[in-house]
């Protein structure tokens, strides 16, 4: 079925899909990064900690890494097209209340919606790409399709820093209604429609396994470090949890059609990108939580100064998008994810060296270099995904993996704010320097985990990873020209 409808018009889908997912990562990219650089100013008006605004960022993503296991199956059953149009509905919807809360609960609930139309939105779009795309393709069409995406990590910080500098805080969540409604448009006319003729039932039993140990878990981490529970009582939940979970994957390896196919793991490349991203990224996602603490919460910056200083970062990201398909030929997966991720670590711990009489150029050079060492990261680890995936398994491949992204997001802003729950002191009467020095050591803990993650990719051997490459895109093009006559 993937065959013929791109068949159909495949020049229109492939010059259109691109674009089509890219307005829902830009989407999706612009509320995560406005939304940063507004908390100590959210926080404030509502009449909250700083640092309990974490559990408004938190619950968006948890609720995506809940939602999205079942995104595949949802798309087999309703199609790509209908179901990417619902879920920007619900994003647009989310997005609306988030607008209108008076309280954080409101705020919480609110991007709980956010959460479940992301968790059908982005993964969607992937799955979609991951279909039309050969594999020889697939890391240009990402590339183009994340270059879009990431003027919404650029504009974020300095939209979202003049919005609560200028106007409301409360407009930050509406920027994103007239990019939805025009994409809404696009996507009902021109997004691909593929479903699946049989679709197995839901997995109820795994999705409630699955979904109640992860929210359990996100919890314990919410609460871990604050004293609002006992330490036993914390010590109870962390194993139910972890019984939640190991039970689903009990469960998913009789199930005759789990919700998550774990057995994908049996794939090296598949589990080592997967699990590899899953932890770095526990390190990289507490950054855009931390420095605008820092920057404005310790040294005293404007929202606006803040996200210029943030700037650098998404301007280099998106530059070096159109290098990454020749850096990964020449280096291959397995020489830039061992040595890559060495230095993201580093750059996060460089963090820590920023204080009042650091130089404003000083500060540029680290978020543009690193801007530029997470992009080839994320991009290396999100096309390795599909490198030994066959065509049948790529749905799945794209659901397991996105869950894994959104855990991780979740459980990087929960670590972060964990860290900052233990470091950083609180109180009215806490000096600047305290608050420094404490965010100060949780970007030291950050680096460190980052680095420690780079063993996971050693086991990549040397040509992992061609089949989504330069190198694959070549030997395909080679596969086609006919043979000449001896």
């Amino acid at each position: 079925m993937v065959s013929e409808v791109v068949e159909q018009g495949d020049g229109r889908v492939k010059r259109l899909l691109p674009w089509l997912v890219a307005v829902a990562f830009f989407m999706q990219a612009l509320d995560t990064t406005i939304l940063n650089t507004a908390v100590p100013t959210m926080a404030e008006a509502l009449s909250v900690a700083p640092l309990d605004m974490k559990s408004v960022l938190s619950c968006y993503t948890l609720s995506v890494a809940v939602f999205v296991p079942i995104s595949g199956w949802i798309a087999d059953r309703f199609g790509t097209r209908r179901v990417f149009a619902v879920a920007i509905v619900l994003f647009m919807l989310g997005s609306l209340l988030a607008g209108l809360s008076n309280s954080i609960q409101a705020l919480v609930f609110s991007r709980v919606v956010q959460g479940f139309g992301g968790a059908l939105m982005v993964p969607v779009g992937r799955m979609t790409m991951v279909r039309t795309y050969p594999k020889s393709e697939l890391v240009r069409a990402m590339m183009f399709v994340s270059m879009p995406a990431l003027v919404g990590p650029m504009l974020g910080p300095v939209v979202g820093g003049l919005i609560v500098h200028y106007l409301n805080w409360r407009l930050i969540f509406l920027v994103n209604l007239p990019i939805g409604l025009a994409g809404l448009l696009l996507i009902i006319r021109n997004m691909p429609d593929y479903r699946s003729d049989t679709v197995p039932p839901l997995d109820w039993r795994g999705l409630l396994l699955f979904s109640s140990g992860l929210a359990l878990l996100s919890y314990v981490l919410e609460v871990f470090g604050q004293h609002s529970l006992p330490g036993a009582t914390i010590l109870l939940l962390l194993a139910m949890a972890a019984a939640l979970i190991l039970a689903y994957g009990y469960h998913a390896l009789g199930a005759e059609h789990p919700l998550l196919r774990l057995g994908l793991f049996r794939i090296r490349t598949f589990r080592t990108a997967s699990i590899g991203s899953f932890v770095t990224r526990l390190g990289a996602s507490g950054v855009p939580f931390l420095l605008p603490l820092l920057y404005q919460s310790g040294l005293g910056y404007s929202p606006v100064q803040s996200a210029m200083l943030i700037l650098p970062q998404s301007m280099t990201a998106l530059t070096v998008k159109a290098v990454i398909p020749w850096i990964l030929s020449r280096l291959g997966y397995r020489g830039v994810l061992t040595t890559n991720t060495i230095a993201v670590g580093l750059l996060i711990a460089s963090f820590s060296t920023i204080d009042a009489g650091t130089p404003i150029a000083l500060i540029v050079l680290q978020a543009s270099l690193f801007g530029f060492c997470q992009s080839l990261q994320f991009s290396s680890m999100n096309t390795l995904v599909y490198a030994d995936v066959g065509e049948r398994d790529a749905s799945m491949a794209a659901t397991i993996a996105s869950t894994l992204q959104q855990m991780s997001l979740s459980f990087g802003v929960a670590t972060a704010s964990l860290l900052a729950a233990w470091l950083v002191p609180t109180g009215t009467g806490v000096a600047s320097s305290e608050l420094i020095t404490g965010i100060h050591k949780a970007f030291l803990v950050l680096g460190a985990l980052t680095i420690v993650s780079t063993l996971v990719f050693r086991s990549l051997k040397k040509d992992d990873g061609a089949s989504v490459s330069l190198k694959g895109q070549v030997a395909a093009v080679s596969d086609k020209k006919p043979a000449r006559d001896e």
